[in-house]
């Protein structure tokens, strides 16, 4: 599975002095899984974390990660999907890849990613700035290491950040942007928001549901998410700042408009308020707002016109309208069919 990379990471740290080896894809041409930028570790007993193709080159890897680690030099591969006569040539993405992978251990500072863990933890972004070397460096020759950005500037690391070389005289470093994984808020902890915490949580997100009332959100139908059980005008402002995006869906009119008044004052990327045209005019009304006054993508009926009307559909329906938002891709607007 591909993780993001405070996951990976979380994983990695408990046994990081190990002779681990990074892999990390530095250039893409044509087609690839993955872009500039991914990361993999391996472990010199087999184990690996993350992903750098749909499966095809994880295999070869592991043996060139053996190859690293006894050598203690960079390995710079190419993988050409173009070539018939190159063993990748099967992979089906039509792209070439170039991967360098260095062992990690104390000689290099363990390439800084200690220290993008901790800024991640901290909910902080960053740019990760790590050498491109050639095949063949010691590797106590290059470095790496994260250079970090307030809580505050966070948001400027967008999801469509793209890493970049940087070439300074005879010097490649190679700029990965790294920000926390995408946090959303669920305010209202009835059943149909159990969808959208499930398969936000397989996307790798974070996951906080609200709910005052004490027969809602309660913990063992949100395993992995964070319960609060406060009013949102309760709630500290640094949580909610935190947050990429809320689904407004208590089912409550009252508690929904209060909600969206605490919601208003917070710059999130993506609101949703769950219900139909009428229901929503009932809401803003009762919270004195209107669809001008929020800052972000204000979504209301929620979510994209993908048919279906169980809750796991309509969970679809909305986290897809909220990952296009989030990844700025076109949208199609429910409302718009709706109105159609």
């Amino acid at each position: 599975m591909v993780q993001h990379l405070v996951d990976l990471l979380d994983t990695w740290l408990p046994s990081y002095q190990e002779d681990w080896v990074l892999a990390v894809l530095t250039q893409v041409q044509g087609s690839s899984y993955r872009k500039p930028g991914a990361i993999m570790l391996f472990h010199p007993m087999g184990k690996s974390l993350g992903m750098l193709s749909g499966g095809c080159l994880e295999a070869d890897l592991r043996r060139h990660a053996q190859r690293a680690i006894q050598t203690q030099q960079v390995i710079q591969l190419t993988y050409d999907a173009t070539d018939e006569s190159d063993t990748s040539y099967q992979l089906g993405c039509g792209g070439i890849v170039n991967i360098m992978m260095v062992s990690l251990n104390k000689s290099n500072n363990y390439l800084g990613l200690v220290s993008v863990h901790d800024a991640l933890m901290r909910g902080h972004a960053g740019v990760y700035q790590i050498d491109v070397v050639a095949d063949g460096t010691p590797i106590n020759k290059l470095s790496g290491h994260f250079v970090e950005q307030g809580a505050e500037l966070s948001t400027s690391v967008t999801l469509k950040s793209k890493t970049r070389a940087v070439v300074d005289q005879d010097t490649t470093v190679l700029h990965i942007p790294v920000r926390p994984p995408v946090h959303i808020g669920i305010f209202g902890g009835g059943l149909d928001a159990q969808p959208i915490a499930q398969m936000a949580q397989t996307l790798g997100w974070k996951v906080s549901v609200f709910d005052e009332r004490t027969a809602y959100a309660r913990t063992y139908d949100f395993p992995g998410c964070q319960i609060i059980k406060k009013p949102t005008a309760e709630v500290s402002t640094t949580l909610l700042a935190s947050l990429d995006a809320a689904f407004v869906m208590s089912h409550n009119l009252q508690i929904d408009a209060k909600t969206l008044q605490v919601l208003q004052t917070i710059p999130l990327a993506y609101i949703s308020l769950l219900g139909p045209t009428h229901r929503r005019d009932k809401v803003l009304s009762m919270a004195e707002l209107s669809v001008d006054d929020f800052s972000g993508y204000f979504s209301a009926p929620a979510g994209l016109a993908l048919g279906g009307e169980l809750p796991g559909s309509v969970g679809l329906s909305i986290l897809s309208q909220c990952h296009g938002v989030l990844y700025q891709s076109q949208l199609t607007s429910l409302d718009t069919v709706m109105l159609s």
